[in-house]
């Protein structure tokens, strides 16, 4: 498999073509390399493969395939080229499927920093896969997701990561105060496919579907132009495999609850909450042990603990012993300030007004986030932390001391109190505290230029 496809081009929008319809072009990818096969699906199984081909679920699949870009795969062909690219090919691709005929293309691998070092190896799928594999999701996700425990939070609707932290804290104020911090290594690396494919037919009967995902799985990677074969793990980029991870670690839910465990998980970070650090250390070694001797997994013991809470983070937030109060992780911190510096960098070049455009989208997401925190006076220092950074850069490009003594005249400030910070030879980072500099930059000029706060008060 070379990874390419051929582009085709029409002027018109996705829709699903008639479904019979045959094929006046062709296409490496649209021509199964034997007959297509009798579609498996008699009367009395399962017919999810035509509800992944409806319409209906294709049109919402690839509104969010659309919606959440994303770069080409390892045929080069971008979103836009899919549209077109699937508005001709399509039947040929629906037959493939219900046929159980449908060969995926490997995908590319793209190698994504992480903030504390080392790198995240995500696998990013063309865009035609994409959109077959949120298809798929679409269907398998309402028939599996309320088989899962109550207590797993990640990539779930209706679920999300503040609900996990909000019921870690509860167990902390409940007098469950030693957390067994788990941490799985490479998971999505390290799946089993035999285990994997297991559980899937286990609750899915249609072999059609359970063919695509074995495809899916053991599409291979492509990586420095070569194509690897691989026959563990479900590569992070991919939408399916969310789902699947989620499926895996069902077992381990299951598991705990049946000890009758407390506990939160949210994809492979999991935390369970007990009452002292005996009883953790003893958790702590026979989950380990059922997650390598059960699941084929492996606990990264450099980076799992037992600990009081206030020494672990969970989802970006460290909880207070008493579980009175939810606090950003230092790490947390740490990241979003280089991010402000990284943004507001002393050579950029650029107006005050531009800074805060490119600003207010980060800030917004970010207080979406880690506004959920109980220190409010953490936020506010923040804001105060930034616009301190916006002075200090909007001083050193007035440059000069005659420029900066016409710029904070212009912006009211006294003659005197403007000539004596024009000439100072303070540094830029002390300048920005200068009352003159303040000043003349009022924390409401911010506020006019568009530039979001981090601490909004609830309303009483």
């Amino acid at each position: 498999m070379n990874g390419k496809r051929q582009k085709t081009h029409c002027s018109v929008a996705l829709e699903p073509a008639g479904e019979g319809e045959a094929l006046s072009g062709s296409s490496p990818r649209a021509e199964p390399s034997a007959a297509n096969p009798t579609p498996e699906s008699p009367a009395s199984a399962e017919q999810l493969m035509e509800e992944v081909c409806s319409r209906e679920n294709l049109e919402t699949a690839w509104k969010r395939v659309r919606r959440n870009k994303g770069s080409p795969g390892v045929d080069g062909m971008t979103i836009d080229d899919a549209k077109d690219y699937l508005r001709e090919q399509w039947p040929n691709i629906r037959s493939q499927l219900l046929g159980g005929a449908y060969q995926p293309l490997p995908v590319k691998r793209v190698e994504i920093p992480k903030p504390d070092g080392g790198v995240r190896k995500l696998g990013v799928p063309c865009v035609v896969d994409r959109l077959i594999q949120q298809a798929l999701l679409q269907v398998l996700q309402k028939r599996l997701d309320p088989t899962f425990s109550e207590h797993s939070y990640g990539f779930r609707p209706g679920r999300s990561a503040h609900q996990a932290v909000a019921q870690a804290q509860r167990y902390i104020a409940e007098g469950y105060g030693i957390v067994v911090d788990l941490d799985l290594e490479k998971f999505f690396d390290r799946v089993n496919h035999d285990m994997l494919m297991a559980r899937i037919a286990a609750r899915v009967s249609d072999k059609r579907v359970l063919r695509l995902i074995r495809a899916f799985l053991n599409a291979g990677v492509m990586e420095d132009g070569l194509v690897r074969p691989v026959d563990e793990g479900t590569p992070q980029g991919g939408p399916l495999s969310p789902l699947l991870s989620n499926l895996v670690l069902d077992d381990l839910d299951k598991e705990l609850n049946r000890r009758g465990h407390r506990f939160c998980r949210y994809a492979d970070d999991c935390n369970i909450y007990v009452r002292s650090r005996r009883a953790g250390e003893r958790v702590m070694a026979s989950v380990t042990r059922f997650l390598t001797e059960k699941l084929k997994l492996k606990v990264n013991e450099a980076k799992s603990a037992v600990a009081l809470p206030e020494e672990r983070k969970f989802l970006g937030f460290t909880i207070t012993n008493d579980g009175a109060e939810r606090r950003i992780a230092p790490k947390a911190l740490d990241k979003f300030k280089m991010k402000i510096r990284d943004m507001t960098g002393r050579t950029r070049g650029r107006s005050l007004e531009r800074i805060v455009e490119d600003l207010a989208p980060y800030l917004i997401g970010w207080r979406g986030y880690f506004g959920f925190c109980q220190t409010p006076r953490v936020l506010t220092n923040l804001e105060a932390w930034i616009r301190r950074r916006l002075r200090s850069y909007l001083w050193r490009q007035w440059r000069n001391g005659p420029n900066r003594f016409k710029e904070l005249r212009r912006r009211g400030v006294r003659k005197f109190l403007a000539a004596v910070a024009a000439g100072s030879p303070t540094g830029f980072w002390r300048m920005s505290s200068h009352p003159a500099v303040q000043q003349a930059l009022r924390n409401h000029a911010f506020d006019d230029l568009g530039l979001p706060r981090l601490y909004i008060a609830a309303e009483a």
